[in-house]
């Protein structure tokens, strides 16, 4: 799908928000709560953000794939809340009328690493999330959700923890010995081509590039097993606008997506 293609499904689905939707369950298809989960020696607390879906639908991952509708969250409503760091468990990849989307179904606990504003203190999360759902059709929804995560104590959460346990590799865990970038001219403004060294390459069946900018867009990868031991993902980068942009090859996200295992990837190097 080209780009403007991409942005016009987008602002067609962007325009097709329902705005009476219930506090913490969106369209009657997907629910949203907070668990309170625990406060760490560092002061930091591990709580989650469990969405749960009707059979037969889908949310989007953080990078949703070529027609998909990325989450937002707007965490402006908590209080005494100084960050929140998302931990995003590895998804699925779901391929329907020629276009591929990267996906949770059924249930996703999505682990959240909040730092208070004030240490010693509690910590209320309140959070307005817009987000994709599909089955045959994919829409926007909206949902709030509100918990409280107490100064100290909490027991830890089996959700939690499992879903921390759910996230992909990273570099050094799945035994990546390089990543090679290359940027040359492409149809819709750079081609970026990664090659990457790790075992069991060949089993690679998706792969996502993440530009790290979010004015860059970039297309559904293609994937290339050259030799055994290496995948190749290539995808074509524009400027939303059309303008013209410089690739900062350090904040490239490439995650690469297998059967039963995941690998993010930070940065890449090259020519």
């Amino acid at each position: 799908m080209t780009l403007a293609a991409r942005l016009l499904t987008l602002g067609t689905l962007a325009a097709a928000t329902l705005a009476a939707a219930p506090p913490a369950r969106a369209l009657d298809v997907v629910a949203g709560e907070i668990l309170p989960g625990w406060r760490r020696a560092d002061g930091a607390h591990l709580a989650g953000l469990r969405l749960t879906l009707d059979p037969g639908w889908k949310t989007y991952w953080r990078a949703p794939g070529d027609a998909g509708i990325p989450p937002e969250f707007d965490w402006s409503g908590s209080r005494n809340l100084g960050g929140v760091e998302i931990a995003w468990p590895a998804p699925e990849v779901f391929d329907q009328n020629g276009m591929r989307s990267i996906v949770y179904s059924d249930e996703v606990v999505l682990p959240l690493r909040v730092t208070p504003a004030r240490a010693g203190e509690a910590v209320t999360l309140s959070a307005e999330i817009s987000l994709g759902v599909c089955e045959d059709i994919c829409v926007p929804a909206e949902i709030a959700v509100d918990g409280r995560l107490p100064a100290a104590g909490g027991a830890p959460d089996p959700a939690i923890a499992a879903a921390l346990a759910a996230r992909p590799l990273d570099a050094g865990e799945a035994g990546v010995t390089g990543v090679d970038c290359t940027v040359t001219g492409g149809a819709q403004g750079v081609r970026l081509r990664a090659e990457v060294a790790l075992p069991r390459a060949e089993a690679t069946t998706a792969a996502v590039i993440e530009p790290g900018a979010p004015e860059i867009w970039a297309s559904e990868a293609e994937l290339a097993h050259p030799a055994p031991g290496r995948v190749v993902a290539t995808s074509d980068l524009a400027h939303r606008d059309g303008g013209a942009f410089a690739l900062d090859r350090s904040a490239v996200r490439i995650t690469l997506l297998a059967p039963g295992r995941a690998v993010d990837i930070r940065g890449c190097a090259g020519g």
